[in-house]
This record gives structure tokens, sequence and C-alpha cells, in this order.
């Protein structure tokens, strides 16, 4: 008979090491999803507060904006993380000590060297004022209503830019001249011929002139007159002239001593003329047409015409007391030559002749001359013949 075997009718009791690698083995999937998600979490954690942390921050850098991304909390902080210089003369629109916030805005203002020059002075300045009138302003350089300033005010400042104040000083000055009188002739029936008379006294006027002058820097650069005014009008002398015919011969009202050589002919300059007084010891003078003898300029009424209407002529023209030399007549003077009597003036008495010239200055420089000779000749200039 053969053996029957005999069947377990239950499973063997399971040991603790096979519990523990049971249990792991159904668990370890849920152990790395676990993981995974825990990793994940954390991740997404570190990235919001990182996120949070970030802030958006405008800077305006010498007027170019852009908005820069930083974790920074202060702008010191903020400007060497983005490697952002400010020099010692830059403008900060915030202190360097104070937090950064989202949104917040940086203004940096650059600064420019500029060369000033005013009052004598020339410096080198860094401002961050954006004009001419800015730097003049914060440097206290106070303007007058004349000074000149290169470049204009409203010009933009730029590096190297030089800035010059002209110091501008106007002044006014008065200058008053005499306006000599003319002396006006009339005829007259009922005065002999060669004779004269004062009917109205001359009065010499005044005349005021205002000049500017203007200085720059000190220095005066220009000056022009801005004002003529006649401060008192000269009154005309008027003189009656003489027409009444008489059988002698003309002779001067000059009541001095008669000479020696009146009524003579005497050899002048080469020739022999007849003349009808000597007169020695005569004061000679010089005058022209221009401002300082006559107070006359050219373009004015009567410039250069003298009293007895004649237009004056170097070589020809002196000026007499009509009371000695009569209007008219030809004399000769030792080392002047032959001269017309043909003006006035009030300054010329007695034994007394103004020597017309054409340049004022060689007729300052002639000065007074006294002790000549003067040979009277009459209404005639002696000929060659």
């Amino acid at each position: 008979m053969g053996v029957i075997p005999v069947e377990e009718t239950h499973d063997p009791r399971p040991t603790g090491k096979l519990i523990a690698l049971r249990w792991k083995h159904e668990h370890l999937r849920v152990i790395l999803l676990g993981a995974i998600l825990v990793f994940a979490i954390t991740i997404m954690f570190m990235s919001l507060l990182q996120k949070a942390a970030s802030k958006n921050i405008t800077i305006i850098d010498n007027g170019v904006s852009s908005v820069l991304v930083t974790q920074t909390s202060n702008v010191t902080g903020f400007l060497e993380e983005q490697g952002i210089h400010v020099g010692p003369y830059d403008r900060l629109s915030m202190l360097p000590s104070d937090s950064l916030d989202e949104g917040s805005r940086i203004v940096i203002d650059r600064a420019v060297g500029v060369t000033v020059k005013a009052d004598g002075k020339q410096a080198v300045t860094y401002t961050t004022e954006h004009t001419v009138g800015g730097v003049i302003s914060s440097l206290k350089l106070s303007l007058s209503g004349d000074d000149r300033i290169s470049p204009a005010l409203n010009s933009p400042l730029k590096e190297g830019m030089t800035v010059e104040v002209v110091r501008v000083r106007k002044e006014v000055t008065e200058t008053k001249y005499p306006i000599a009188f003319t002396v006006v002739q009339q005829k007259s029936k009922d005065l002999e011929s060669g004779k004269q008379k004062v009917v109205t006294t001359g009065k010499n006027g005044l005349v005021v002139f205002k000049t500017e002058r203007v200085f720059e820097n000190g220095k005066l650069v220009s000056q022009e007159m801005v004002e003529k005014t006649v401060a008192q009008p000269a009154v005309q002398q008027v003189v009656a002239i003489g027409t009444k015919k008489k059988p002698e011969i003309v002779t001067l009202s000059y009541k001095g001593p008669p000479s020696s050589a009146e009524a003579k002919v005497v050899k002048l300059n080469g020739q022999s003329v007849k003349v009808k007084r000597m007169l020695n010891n005569v004061t000679l003078t010089a005058y022209s047409a221009g401002f300082a003898s006559t107070g006359k300029s050219k373009g004015d009424s009567g410039f250069g015409v003298t009293s007895s209407g004649a237009t004056v002529r170097e070589g020809r023209t002196i000026a007499v007391d009509p009371r000695v030399i009569p209007i008219g007549w030809w004399v000769y003077i030792e080392g002047i030559g032959f001269r017309r009597a043909e003006d006035t003036g009030s300054a010329v008495k007695g034994k007394k002749i103004d020597v017309y010239y054409d340049s004022e200055k060689h007729a300052n420089n002639f000065g007074l001359k006294r002790g000549y000779t003067v040979y009277v000749i009459g209404p005639v200039k002696p000929s060659a013949d």
C-alpha cells in the first residue's frame, strides 16, 4: 500500500522581517509621492517668498529713465548692486540710507563742470543746474540791467562750457560850450561910407551836450552824444554899415596916433604898395570854422559863413575889429602875407587880428603872437603889376 501525503490545512505564520518587507513594498510608492510633493511645495513657497521680496524701482539717471528689479532694502545697496556711481557734486533725490519700496523713484542729476568768469575772477564750478541762469543764481552773482551774459541766461549748460559775466556801466556827462553870436550887417544911408555902428549888441549863447559813455568791466568801450540842447540862444549883433558918400577919402575910425608909414608906398612881398596906415604891436590869434571856434558844426546853418556874408577861406580870411580895419579891406601882415578883413568876433578888439585856418588843430596850435606889424591897404588887393 502506498503512503498518502498529509497536506497542511493553513499557511505557515509569517515572521516580523517578512511583515516589514511586505509593508515597505506596499508603501514605497506613497513615500516617494509624498517626498516629491513636499519638495515641490518647498520650491513653490521659496519662489513666492523671493517674489514677495523683489521690488520694481524706477531710476532716472541724468534724464534717462529705466525700471530695475531689486531685493535690496535701501538706496545704497541698490546703487552698489546696479553698479551706479554717484559723484560728490551729483544730486540724489533720496538719502543713501532711505529704504526702498515697490515703485520707489530715484532721480540722479549729474553735475557738469563749467568755467565762470565774473568780476575779474575765473573759477571752475560743478553744478547740477540746467541753464546758465541757474548757475548764475546758485553762485549768487547779482546782475544789473545793463550787464551782458554769454551765453544767454536760458542757454542749456554743457560740460566744459565757459560762462562770462560782462559788467556794463553807463554814465551820462554834460559839457557846456558857448555859442558865438553872429554879426549881421545892415546898410545905413545915415552913416558915411566906411563907418559902422553897432545897433544891437551881440550876446553869446550856451549849448549843452550830453554824452553817454559805456564801460565794460571798467574799460571805456564807446561814447556817443545822445542829446544837444541850446540852453541859451545867441543874440545877433546888428551892425549898421554906412553907405553915405563923402568927398573925402575914407579914413579909419581908429583913434590911435598916425603911423609914419601912413599914405606911403612901401615894399611888401616884393611889390610896391601904397598903404593908408601901418599898425604896430598887433596881436595875432587863429580860428577855424569848427565848433570850438564858432559853436557850429558841419550841417548847421551858417557854418563857414563870415559876419560879412563871405565864405571863409584859408590864406584870405581874417577877423578884425571894424573900428580899426574896415570890413572888406586888404591888409598885409608881416610874416603872414596879404589877408582880407571879412569877419568879426566878440574877442577881437582893438589891434588884434584872428587869422582863419581850415584845420582846427592848426588854429589851436597857433596860440597867441604879439608884436606884429600890419599894413592897412584898402578895399583893393594890390596886383603884381
